[in-house]
Formats: C-alpha cells, structure tokens, sequence
C-alpha cells in the first residue's frame, strides 16, 4: 500500500507542475498516466478507464477549490454565469457517468484518444474562437452546461478546455474566462465523483480501496503532491518559455493519444 501511494503520488507531482506551467487541467494528465499505472498494477482491464476518469475527477475537487478561490480573489470569477451554467452542469456530468459506466474501456479510451488528438491539435495551432455573441439564454446556458458536463465526465477533466473557449466565444476576456472555468470545474468534478462512485457501487472485480468508480491509494497520492507542485509550476511559467513548452506538450500529447489508440487497436 505506501509503495502505491508513493507511485501515485509521483504522478500528481507532474500533473500538478505542468498545470501550472502550462495552465492545462490535471485530467488530461492525469487520466493517461493512471490508465498506465493501473496497467502496471494489473487492474482488469474491463474496471480501468472507469477507475482512471473517477478518481480524475475526485481529485479535480480538491485543486479546482484552490484554483477558483485564488481567480476569485483577483475579481476573475463572474459567478452570475457560474449560477446560470451551474444546474446544467450537474445534470450533464452526472449523466455522463451513467452513460459512461455502460460504455466498454475500449470505447471510454477511444473517446479519450479522440479529445487527446483536438487538445494537441488546438494547443499547436493557438486558435481561439472570435468573440461574435453574448451568453444565451437560461436554457441555453442549461443546453450548454449540459454538453460541457457530459463530455468532462466521459474525459475525467474540469472542463476548462470547452468551457474557456464557449466564454472567449460568448464575448468574456481571457482572463475572466479562466477564473469563471476554474469555478465551473468545481461543480463538474462533485457530480462527476458522485456519479461515478453512485454507478461503480457494487461491481465486482475492482482493486481492494476503491469507492464506486474512485481508487483511494491514487486519489491520496495525487491530491497532495499535486497542491503542492502547482505553484512551482506557476512560478516556472514566469521564468520559462510558455509558448514553446505548450508546442512541446502538445506533441506530447499526441504521442500519449497514438499510443492508446495503438492499445485499443
């Protein structure tokens, strides 16, 4: 058990670094690396996407409290939009847990390899959406928080890559995009661990400490280092060459998506 807890706890020393560093969310990080550690561990295979996009999201709990309440306090929150997108939110992303504890692991891992390759492809590319029109509507705010929700849980992410560029779009700055997503990944990641703790109860065959769909020993060791390396990687970015490194990144991405698709195939 501490030797586990010792692995996992090396990943969320990376993740947290490069969220830093790079202002990506963990899961894109994380997820991949626990699918790679659970492979290792001989977790069944059938279990393994499901384990690693739960305890992706529990551990987004804790990070996204520091992350929103650090934008708060810089006046970077609009919390009338998080109100407005907040019930959509719920909504989606725990149905997206429904839907995706029914889905196969070679289905979960495609769908993954799919937003892993549009990541990279955005990262190298630098686009961002025109700001051509204002917020919907409360139902279309409810219709977006839904897709927003529903595709975070299938990925095991706070949402900043869908959420930030819909707000860009919408008309918001930059920097007041980043800090309202930082506030809606909270909401995403407490529905999406509920979820998938509600829909893992009870299956058969999961490794010895886990809760539903969330696996303790990997939740311990990447919540703890990973608020602890954060803010190294920050402090990094204002020494380092963010552009670039993002380049580099995003083709790591890449490879990390070619190789699980080359598992799937």
């Amino acid at each position: 058990m501490p030797a586990i807890v010792l692995l996992y706890s090396a990943v969320g020393a990376v993740a947290g670094v490069l969220a830093g560093l790079l202002g990506i969310g963990g899961g894109l990080v994380i997820v991949p690396m626990l699918v790679f550690c659970f492979t290792w561990q001989g977790i069944p295979n059938e279990s393994m996407m499901h384990l690693a996009l739960g305890t992706s999201m529990a551990s987004i709990i804790f990070t996204a409290v520091s992350s929103f309440w650090a934008h708060h306090k810089r006046g970077a929150v609009h919390w009338v939009v998080v109100r407005r997108i907040v019930t959509g939110i719920f909504v989606g992303t725990f149905l997206g847990t429904c839907v995706a504890s029914r889905m196969s692991t070679g289905f979960l891992k495609g769908f993954f390899v799919v937003f892993l390759y549009y990541v990279a492809v955005q990262m190298l590319t630098g686009r961002k959406p025109a700001a051509s029109r204002e917020l919907p509507g409360n139902m279309g705010m409810f219709g977006v928080g839904n897709v927003i929700g529903a595709v975070s849980s299938l990925v095991g992410i706070g949402g900043g890559t869908l959420s930030v560029p819909f707000m860009i779009w919408c008309n918001m700055s930059v920097h007041h995009a980043i800090g309202t997503s930082a506030a809606i990944g909270f909401p995403i990641a407490v529905a999406g661990t509920a979820g998938y703790i509600y829909n893992g109860w009870g299956t058969t065959g999961l490794p010895q400490y886990s809760i539903g769909y969330v696996y303790l020993p990997a939740l311990i060791g990447l919540v703890w280092t990973s608020v602890l390396t954060a803010p190294l990687g920050v402090r990094l970015a204002h020494s380092l060459p963010v552009g670039r490194l993002k380049r580099v990144f995003a083709v790591l991405l890449l490879i990390v998506a070619t190789r699980m698709l080359w598992s799937i195939l």
